[in-house]
């Protein structure tokens, strides 16, 4: 199961490169991996809300309004101890991924990654 984590974000991080410029603010100090459950939280989020309005490109992917949340609270809870920040800090990171996926129109190039993510992650 390691391997198959692994293996996903390591996958996820070719998705997920952040070029330098943009590694300031409080998300510089993640880790890939942090940076890629913040990435995905954020896509689930977003499709999660999509799926709530009926969109139906978001109806194509798995229900994700419980696990999507449950993803993002372990991620959100593992993150505060670790790097000892705030929920709301936690959360403005949220807030801002999902902005920025938004406006690049992102998400869904993002979501196999992700949906691989999330099943490895037993949530």
């Amino acid at each position: 199961m390691k391997l198959f984590l692994t293996t996903s974000l390591l996958a996820a991080g070719m998705v997920f490169h952040v070029p330098a410029a943009a590694q300031s603010g409080p998300g510089a100090a993640l880790s890939l991996e942090q940076r890629t459950a913040l990435r995905c939280s954020a896509a689930f989020a977003i499709i999660a809300g999509a799926q709530a309005t009926g969109d139906e490109k978001a109806l194509g992917y798995p229900p994700l309004a419980e696990r999507g949340q449950e993803f993002f609270v372990r991620f959100s809870a593992g993150l505060m101890d670790s790097k000892g920040l705030t929920r709301d800090a936690v959360a403005a990171m949220l807030r801002a991924e999902a902005q920025k996926m938004s406006a690049a129109g992102e998400v869904h190039q993002v979501m196999p990654s992700c949906l691989l993510l999330l099943e490895g992650s037993g949530v």
